[in-house]
């Protein structure tokens, strides 16, 4: 990557500890901490990208408890739309790439077949919603800018605000002996956050712009992505196969979450492996002490 100088917000997720990590040697990083920098203050973002100058900004931070976005409904809009506004006003005037991140929870998820980008988003929730509004604030106000939908995500830097990813809950529940119930209905790519951090890098570096559909590749059902994590642990744990319920005041959650591209092999960006080959190397690593 070309850029000497990178701001990679929500600092300590899976996805921006990942970027901070390869980036290491290659350009000068900072990824604050939602404590360090909040992207909804207008005023506190300002005074960072005037004083780090970034000549490329990962945007990793996001609201995205989808129940609590549906109450806290403008500061949902506030990080996921309001920031990003920002962020690219900022980088269109500075000349700087923005690459944003947003989620295949904008489609529905009734499609039969999986999402390209030409397809029409109808996003379901108030977080859904807000992430689209977000990816028109990126690429409306920053025209080089590079939004990038995905999925199922998992990092060796777990999720603080899950408590832990969907790995490490599946294996801590499976480790206390408690019985496993997973929607088999709902079709994911499961992503790891190692593998799409190098694929944004080199999409970075081949200077991609508009939306992009990022994965591993291959799918599943949490189900079956469920029994993959329990073969590799090696624990002979059942889980029952469930189907999904919406009851009256749920959130829904898109049953066909898959996306596809047609626009990355254009660009000439190497698909991702398999999602069961990069969780094998993720659970390879999980067992390594990794960094503070």
């Amino acid at each position: 990557m070309r850029a000497r100088r990178a701001l990679i917000t929500g600092g300590g997720g899976q996805l921006a500890s990942d970027l901070a990590d390869q980036l290491q040697g290659v350009a000068e990083t900072w990824a604050p901490a939602r404590s360090e920098l909040d992207v909804a203050d207008a005023g506190a973002l300002d005074s960072a990208l005037t004083d780090f100058e970034p000549e490329v900004i990962f945007n990793c931070a996001a609201f995205h408890n989808l129940n609590v976005c549906e109450e806290e409904v403008e500061r949902s809009f506030a990080v996921n739309a309001g920031a990003v506004k920002q962020l690219a006003g900022w980088a269109r005037e500075h000349e700087a790439k923005l690459v944003h991140l947003s989620t295949n929870y904008v489609f529905d998820g009734t499609a039969p077949d999986a999402y390209d980008e030409r397809d029409l988003p109808n996003p379901r929730s108030i977080y859904a919603i807000s992430k689209l509004a977000g990816e028109h604030s990126a690429l409306a106000y920053s025209p080089g800018a590079l939004v990038v939908r995905t999925t199922g995500l998992y990092g060796l830097h777990g999720s603080a605000s899950k408590g832990g990813n969907f790995v490490t809950r599946m294996l801590e529940r499976a480790g206390r002996g408690e019985s496993l119930r997973m929607v088999a209905d709902q079709r994911v790519q499961p992503t790891f956050t190692a593998d799409l951090a190098a694929g944004l890098l080199a999409a970075v570096e081949r200077d991609v712009e508009g939306l992009v559909h990022l994965t591993n590749s291959g799918e599943s059902s949490w189900h079956e992505f469920t029994l993959e994590i329990l073969r590799l642990a090696a624990l002979d744990v059942p889980v029952e196969a469930v189907a999904t319920t919406i009851r009256p005041g749920d959130v829904q959650r898109p049953l066909n979450g898959l996306l596809t591209s047609s626009i990355a092999e254009a660009a000439g960006l190497a698909p991702l492996r398999d999602w069961r080959a990069a969780l094998s190397d993720y659970m390879e690593r999980a067992q390594e002490p990794q960094p503070s």
